[in-house]
């Protein structure tokens, strides 16, 4: 059956089924039509033997152009006078075409795109054309757009034309400048010895290098650290991971494991940016947020070469520039790892899916091709093992260790004690950092302390619960569907928040519980993959979402009245609201 609408057609013929099935994605029309669209229904998980799409107008479907037989066109093929032709080989006959052909004219001639209207077409047209490359990159170039506006309005002139009094990663940068490691003058007044690392005498910036990478030629080019407006560089910078979001979405709906379309692939792109703590991390513009920042772009640029492990070794290089930033981000190697299993399958059946889980691992290790399997993994591992041995080169001839993880321990920070007791790393932070991110509330006051002008509510400097600042994570437990695709993403990001609950640091100083930022790109593509209608609650969801992550924005670390809605206690022992 062949469905044709006003918006795009697309044909999929699947292996060992007789039948053509097809996939309307466009706006629907009645009662679903309202709020963010849908399309009808989701396509089989997997890659098919051939996936043929073109946008085509419902006068295109019904009306052929001259010189063309009668019957349905689809691509952009010769004419043809009968039967189903597929690929790009010559002319046969009419009827149903799948294919990439040039279009001709019906005289004969040279080629000529039309409009619906019987009009050429100019290239604005084609760039917009739907479902086209071009206007996939166009749409991401306007999301990227709208979130750096936005952030630069909240940041504020302060933020866009000073620098930060935390610019870690530029006195880094300046640091290689002058051929050394440890800060030429020693750590700057204005920062107040806040997480610079102190050995034998010198001080060092012991966060992940990349940042400051990214940031060497322009303080170059400023001159020094404090010329280098550090927060407008990550403002430019904040718009890149939703717009590569909104490329991911795409990606997988072209490839029919995603049910949405573009208009639903924007707005979650931009729900991102705005119903999240990504929103408030964005405009901070210090060495934290970032951190964060970076990540995110590094997160979303990863996902769109590592599914199919279709790109291993830039894969490698953007993961192994994720764990030079976050050092969370490593983890997301897992994703690979399960793709690169799935797509080493396909060649004899797939993965299995009857029988206990480890009957199916082994029917998996059988139908594995592992020849592609490790090479692939061997060219994603080398940009990673090369990262490794940088930083082993660095610490050696900081801390004098041979540890590419190694540095944060010598933080000169009151909770250094803590860290020399309990590590950077370990059981005993697990509790306190899973009570912050999944049960950490706005608190009210007490019965008639509004009457002596105490504000509405406080939010303690641990943050705010993951699920209260974005309760569209709620939808993550109800998909519609799951795949392989959905399980692996799950995975990843399981293990990333598990290794963050096991730090010394819960986050503080935050709106909300920042250290999600590191895995919030692989729910949000867990929440596509999922299909569960956008409806009037999801909707409800996303307003709220938004509406808490802009005061975050708003006010966190302003100063002044705003100071007033934080609880700031400089231990970080108190947790819940005193009695």
């Amino acid at each position: 059956m062949i469905q044709a609408c006003g918006h795009s057609v697309r044909v999929l013929i699947f292996p060992n089924e007789s039948a053509i099935h097809c996939e309307r994605r466009c706006t629907p029309q009645g009662p679903d039509a309202k709020g963010l669209s849908r399309s009808t229904e989701p396509l089989t998980e997997g890659r098919a033997d051939v996936v043929a799409s073109r946008s085509m107008t419902s006068s295109e479907a019904a009306e052929p152009e001259a010189g063309e037989p009668s019957g349905l066109k689809v691509g952009r093929g010769k004419p043809r006078t009968s039967g189903l032709q597929v690929g790009r080989g010559k002319p046969r006959s009419s009827g149903l075409q799948v294919g990439r052909g040039k279009p001709r004219s019906s005289g004969g001639g040279q080629p000529e795109t039309k409009k619906a209207d019987g009009g050429p077409e100019n290239f604005v047209h084609r760039w917009l054309r739907p479902g086209t490359r071009s206007r996939r990159r166009i749409v991401a170039l306007a999301i990227y757009a709208i979130c750096v506006v936005t952030f630069a309005v909240v940041a504020g002139k302060d933020r866009i034309g000073e620098h930060t009094p935390f610019n870690h990663y530029a006195h880094l940068a300046n640091a290689w400048l002058h051929g050394r490691q440890d800060l030429p003058g020693g750590a700057p007044h204005y920062a107040q010895g806040n997480d610079f690392a102190e050995f034998e005498g010198k001080t060092y910036i012991s966060f992940p290098p990349f940042p400051a990478l990214l940031m060497l030629p322009f303080v170059a080019l400023a001159g020094s650290p404090e010329a280098f407006r550090d927060g407008q560089f990550i403002v430019w910078l904040a718009g890149i991971g939703p717009a590569l979001l909104f490329l991911v979405l795409e990606k997988l709906g072209e490839q029919g494991r995603s049910c949405w379309g573009e208009r639903f692939n924007a707005a979650l792109s931009l729900v991102f940016a705005f119903g999240t703590v990504y929103f408030f991390s964005a405009v901070q513009g210090t060495v934290w947020f970032a951190a964060h920042v970076i990540g995110v772009g590094l997160a979303a640029a990863y996902l769109l070469v590592a599914i199919d492990a279709e790109r291993p070794w830039l894969a490698g290089l953007l993961c192994a520039c994720g764990w030079a930033t976050r050092p969370t981000l490593l983890l997301t190697s897992i994703f690979f790892g399960l793709e690169a299993l799935r797509v080493c399958c396909t060649d004899k059946g797939g993965l299995p899916t009857e029988g206990t889980f480890l009957v199916r691992a082994e029917e998996t290790w059988k139908r594995a091709d592992l020849g592609t399997f490790l090479r692939k993994c061997i060219a994603f591992s080398v940009p990673i093992l090369i990262a490794f041995a940088i930083m082993s080169w660095m610490n050696a001839t900081r801390f004098h260790t041979m540890s590419p993880f190694a540095g944060h321990e010598y933080l000169g920070i009151r909770w250094r004690p803590r860290i020399e007791k309990w590590g950077l790393f370990g059981y005993h932070y697990l509790g306190k950092n899973l009570g912050i991110m999944l049960t950490s509330l706005p608190w009210l006051p007490a019965s008639g302390a509004r009457a002596h002008g105490a504000p509405p509510f406080q939010i303690n400097l641990h943050g705010l619960a993951l699920w209260f600042t974005t309760p569209l994570y709620f939808w993550l437990f109800r998909p519609k569907k799951t795949t392989w695709l959905y399980g692996s993403l799950a995975i990843t990001a399981g293990v990333c928040a598990l290794m963050n609950a096991l730090y010394q640091n819960s986050g503080w100083r935050q709106f909300g519980y920042r250290f999600s930022n590191d895995y919030a790109i692989l729910l949000f593509v867990m929440l596509a993959l999922g299909g569960r209608p956008a409806g009037f609650w999801a909707r409800t969801a996303a307003i709220w979402s938004i509406g808490w992550n802009l005061f975050g924005a708003i006010t966190f670390d302003r100063g002044g009245t705003a100071s007033q809605y934080y609880f700031a206690e400089g231990t970080q022992s108190v947790v819940y609201q005193p009695d």
